[in-house]
């Protein structure tokens, strides 16, 4: 049987050697060709009878969506049928635009096994990552550097009004906070402390173990965690948000260094304010401290004599510097995962969350180093 029609599309259908129905459609299929053939592409189909039906599209010179529609309608009413669905002879790029446009890509889907990284994938691709990271990391402590050299040699360089707002923020703002815990801190670390020394009748040692304990450690070392969740995370997040809207492109597009233009003015306002608030931490402390040790029946005077003999210059010093030096690693590291932040809209949250869980980590690990380095200076 066959059916010509007015327009240069044509449709036949005939039987082939194995008995199968096979629907040939030839000429040109689109919008003004491919109505004028569908109802009788359709009734041929048709007399498969749910048997299997071969489409030949060989003949095929042009073929638009209207075509790959006829195409698609042809094979889904063969499968609800119930029968065998072939297409052979279509071009490549008339099989390109029928994947395109078939709603399950002309096949049922394929369940394909989700795949799971073995041990030694996981080790391999965590070391990369961290290799990558530090690498980052390392240059960015080397531009951070060469700024912070360039604005000490030329002062004209530091935004003194960013750098002061950025004081505000990270030190006055974080008195309350600082103070609070600190107190707490004390408190609890003398209270704690008491209980067994009282076995030994040596609870006057407590304010020794809490002055040392709160001017070489807990006080530079609490105030950098705390500033690291509170203003680290702050300065991520600003960075990351400029990052976001591509004002970190545009400040480079202008000729301005973001390291020296955003990161210098942060991280100075830190070195600046973290020895301040490391003090806090301390003189809050020893307040708390002092509550529990009078409440232990000893008077003011003694808490304040066993501090004054038994902390030295060097244990406050030492705590200061070590509250410097995290001020530099918590603006540094705020600073620098803002400026590492993505595209989207959890690339801010995602630079945040680094950046504390960063920050903290560093601030252990170069507290570690100093617990030796102190060791070894005999300090």
């Amino acid at each position: 049987m066959s059916a010509a029609n007015e327009s240069s599309a044509e449709v036949r259908s005939e039987r082939d050697a194995e008995g199968r129905a096979v629907v040939s459609i030839l000429g040109r299929l689109d919008s003004a060709t491919t109505g004028g053939i569908w109802r009788r592409a359709m009734d041929l189909s048709a007399e498969a009878r749910g048997g299997p039906l071969v489409v030949d599209a060989s003949g095929i010179e042009f073929c638009d969506g209207s075509g790959a529609g006829l195409i698609l309608a042809l094979r889904e009413r063969q499968e609800a049928a119930g029968g065998d669905f072939t297409l052979r002879g279509l071009r490549e790029e008339f099989a390109q635009l029928l994947a395109m446009i078939s709603p399950a890509g002309g096949a049922e889907p394929v369940e394909t096994p989700e795949h799971r990284d073995s041990f030694v994938e996981s080790v391999g691709e965590s070391t990369l990552q961290f290799l990558a990271d530090f690498r980052e990391l390392v240059a960015f402590v080397g531009q951070l550097t060469l700024a912070l050299l360039s604005a000490l040699w030329s002062p004209r360089q530091i935004r003194f009004r960013d750098m002061m707002l950025a004081a505000d923020r990270a030190g006055i703002g974080a008195v309350p906070i600082i103070a609070l815990v600190g107190f707490l801190l004390g408190l609890i670390l003398t209270f704690q402390s008491a209980i067994p020394m009282r076995q030994f009748g040596a609870e006057i040692f407590v304010a020794d173990l809490l002055g040392i304990s709160m001017l070489r450690e807990l006080g530079p070392l609490m105030a950098a965690i705390l500033l690291t969740a509170r203003s680290g995370s702050a300065f991520a997040a600003e960075l990351g948000t400029m990052k976001t809207k591509e004002e970190i492109d545009a400040l480079t597009t202008m000729g301005l260094e973001p390291v020296q233009f955003l990161v210098v003015p942060r991280v100075l306002a830190a070195v600046a304010v973290v020895p301040a608030l490391t003090m806090i931490m301390n003189l809050f402390g020893l307040i708390g401290g002092a509550v529990v040790f009078s409440s232990l029946g000893f008077p003011l005077v003694t808490f304040v004599n066993r501090i004054l003999e038994f902390v030295s210059m060097g244990d406050f010093l030492g705590g200061i510097f070590k509250g410097m030096v995290f001020g530099i690693v918590v603006a540094g590291v705020g600073c620098m995962r803002g400026l590492q932040a993505g595209s989207g809209a959890g690339a801010v949250g995602e630079s945040t969350t680094s950046s504390v869980v960063s920050g903290i980590v560093l601030i252990a690990f170069l507290d570690g180093i100093f617990a030796v380095v102190f060791y070894v200076l005999g300090i």
